[in-house]
């Protein structure tokens, strides 16, 4: 006999019987199977207990593995790839074989997104000049951070697997070229949680024309949403939508949540979802946001002094402003703040977008680590900074795309810097070949690098892991190695 579309058996599910049958056991079986995602614990830590996870929060500060040397990060991250021959790595014989075709043993069968591989050396444009007691090279696009050259530690022997922007720039953020993996600042935060309790254990803020990546490069992937990136704006309201719309005063809203949120235990209880925790928990944070987030954003009490040194101008969002304000937000106890700054794919004039770009981030970056350290917090504060590869020793020309005196993709070598948080003042590691187009000497690859960030953060590589479809993943899937070289 055909059932009526209102007959409640068709919308019973075996959930539903295990539930109202009174034993407990679909309960039971439910919670073992939930465990692992929604007691925040790490795999492999026997962490975990007994506290309902509506009332769990996922960002509450852990134990690390052991004992750290930074406690929270900020990484700059320069997407579109800064051309490393023209900022760090200087090359005479560039110079020397300038207008020359690349010897063809130098390239074999290297591929490359925009240019023949015979294409023509090009040197730089600029001058280079020895800073500071560590006499680290520098080229005259950097004359801030020369200023604090001896504070940083300089990598010229970085390399990629990934050879174009949203790919490369996953895989250094993520630990792989695909988008859905957890990136690094989820991976920290469900390790350690976090240290602030009014705002996002991992906050997110951009400047420049926008990242070929996406939402990818903060995404927590597998991991619960509790530990994605929260993208923040500079101007305007910090985070949309977070507002009390007009006539909701307090009162009314903090009885709305606690109405919505009963709804929602109740929905867990049934269901055992961990999202619908996190959906709780996110609740809550917005409602503590509405006043901590505009307080952020507030540079009153900053002093002239200090947003002349970032370089901040009243009003108007750049890479500066986003440079102090994440100062502010490790001051206020958040893990891992990404600023990521666009503009950086030289394809073609790479010295005329150079001095534009370095005219933009070179002031600010340098004065955060001034900054930081004045104020006692670059101890304990990772600083990186880079891009997802570098640029090529070759000159890219095409007069089809309108481009001259530019430099294409190169996986093979480039160059980041890092400061503070345990890492080895004024050091430079590694070296790349005369022409500066292979790594030979201390190569690190994005793996090794993640692997360094995680320990300098107390975590090991290895141990930080979640298991999802099956097996065990971790943010260095499946190598990696600490460059014991920079840390001090």
């Amino acid at each position: 006999m055909p059932q009526h579309p209102d007959d409640p058996r068709l919308s019973a599910t075996r959930r539903h019987f295990f539930r109202d049958c009174g034993v407990g056991v679909g309960k039971i079986a439910l919670a073992s199977l939930l465990a692992s995602e929604t007691t925040g614990a790490r795999a492999g830590d026997g962490a975990g207990g007994s506290i309902p996870a509506a009332d769990r929060d996922p960002m509450a500060p852990r134990p690390p593995h052991f004992a750290p040397k930074a406690t929270r990060v900020i990484f700059l991250f320069m997407a579109g790839a800064p051309s490393q021959l023209d900022l760090f790595d200087r090359k005479p014989e560039l110079t020397k074989y300038d207008g020359r075709p690349v010897p063809a043993e130098v390239v074999k069968d290297q591929r490359y997104a925009f240019i023949r591989p015979d294409a023509s050396l090009m040197s730089s444009r600029f001058r280079f000049g020895r800073h500071g007691q560590s006499g680290a090279e520098l080229s005259e696009m950097l004359p801030h951070l020369a200023k604090v050259v001896d504070d940083i530690a300089i990598v010229k022997s970085m390399q990629t697997d990934q050879f174009n922007h949203a790919p490369a720039q996953i895989f250094l953020n993520t630990g792989s070229p695909l988008p859905g993996r957890p990136s690094m600042g989820a991976w920290v935060c469900y390790g350690l949680g976090s240290e602030s309790a009014d705002l996002p254990g991992f906050v997110v803020m951009s400047s420049g024309s926008g990242i070929s990546g996406g939402a990818a490069n903060w995404s927590s992937g597998f991991l619960p949403t509790s530990y994605q990136g929260v993208p923040f704006r500079t101007q305007g309201d910090p985070i949309l939508d977070a507002a009390s719309p007009p006539g909701v005063d307090q009162r009314l809203q903090r009885d709305s949540l606690d109405l919505i949120g009963a709804l929602n235990r109740e929905h867990l209880g049934a269901l055992g979802d961990p999202e619908i925790a996190t959906r709780i928990r996110s609740y809550e944070m917005a409602f503590r946001m509405q006043t901590s987030a505009p307080d952020l954003i507030d540079l009153s009490g900053e002093s002239d002094e200090t947003l002349a040194l970032y370089g901040v101008k009243p009003g108007r969002p750049s890479f500066a402003r986003n440079c102090l304000l994440a100062r502010r937000l490790v001051e206020r106890g958040v893990r891992f703040v990404n600023l990521y700054h666009e503009g950086w794919d030289h394809h073609s004039d790479v010295a005329g977008g150079l001095k534009n770009q370095c005219g933009q981030t070179d002031r600010a970056a340098a004065a955060l680590v001034m900054d930081l350290k004045r104020r006692g917090l670059l101890e304990e504060t990772l600083v990186v900074w880079g891009g997802e590869f570098g640029r090529t020793p070759m000159v890219e020309s095409n007069a089809a795309l309108g481009r001259s005196m530019g430099r294409d993709h190169h996986p093979q070598a480039f160059t980041m810097w890092l400061a503070g948080g345990g890492i080895k003042p004024g050091i430079t590691l590694g070296r790349t070949d005369d022409l500066g187009f292979h790594v030979v000497e201390n190569p690190v690859h994005v793996h090794d690098l993640q692997a360094t960030i995680l320990d300098l953060m107390g975590l090991h590589h290895t141990r930080l892991t979640y298991r999802f479809q099956g097996r065990l993943y971790r943010l260095t899937d499946v190598h990696g190695t600490i460059v014991r070289q920079l840390i001090a």
